[in-house]
């Protein structure tokens, strides 16, 4: 801590396609086993992974041939991508190119066993898969094996109403099932209790802006060990802790 620059770890050479470079990165995980970082490499329509040992040059490209938004690892060292273009989620053993179909797959659209823009995952203990459904408006819940998805927060149609979303972002399910979520276009995070008909705003929606209390495009969140909350604000170049009770 009291870092006042940061420091390349992956990239640093333009945007392209060689190993050493990336193209648009989206997102990005932490593989404590093999110490190295796993990147969403959107533009270059690829997943790759760097080693963060001194010396690393370049990455190794672990999936390819897909337009990966987001990505996660299970506790059991699955990997899991959003295919905004596929309108799916698959799983990823580490070496396995093709993957497993886990949620939508069947075309664009809002029934409960597709997707429009998947974007944002997070996947539990038991390998259930929550996912963004970010132009549907909603948050899908997929058991693990299932053919269909159930709607867990929004759905509603978009809006501001604490039954609605409005483009849904960033997501974190705690142990309870209470599902957290970046409303990016309503410029609040929400809270969903489990099985909750509606949610709480629990910081921003204040409208649009600057303040304290406000968010521009709220995306990525994430809480470290002591509860507290971190919001990417994008529009606003910043990122935001909030201290939740």
């Amino acid at each position: 801590m009291g870092d006042t620059k940061g420091q390349v770890v992956a990239g640093d050479n333009g945007a392209g396609k060689r190993l050493d470079q990336l193209n648009l990165p989206t997102d990005v995980l932490i593989d404590k086993e093999t110490d190295s970082l796993i990147i969403c490499d959107w533009q270059n329509r690829r997943v790759v992974r760097w080693s963060r040992r001194s010396g690393t040059t370049q990455g190794e490209v672990l999936i390819a041939n897909v337009d990966p938004c987001g990505l996660t690892m299970d506790d059991q060292r699955y990997l899991y991508t959003s295919d905004y273009k596929k309108d799916e989620i698959r799983r990823y053993q580490i070496g396995d190119k093709n993957g497993t179909l886990v949620a939508g797959g069947n075309g664009k659209g809002a029934g409960l066993n597709q997707l429009n823009y998947p974007h944002y995952i997070f996947v539990d203990q038991q390998q259930t898969v929550y996912v963004s459904d970010n132009e549907n408006h909603r948050v899908m819940k997929w058991n693990k094996g299932a053919k269909e998805g159930i709607v867990v927060a929004g759905g509603q149609g978009r809006g501001n109403a604490l039954t609605q979303l409005s483009r849904p972002n960033g997501l974190f399910v705690d142990t309870l099932g209470t599902i957290y979520v970046a409303d990016s276009r309503n410029h609040r995070v929400m809270r969903w209790p489990k099985g909750a008909k509606q949610g709480t705003v629990i910081v921003g929606g204040n409208g649009e802006g600057e303040g304290e209390n406000q968010f521009n495009y709220p995306a990525g969140l994430s809480f470290d060990r002591q509860g507290n909350l971190y919001v990417a604000d994008v529009n606003n170049n910043r990122v935001q802790r909030f201290s939740i009770k």
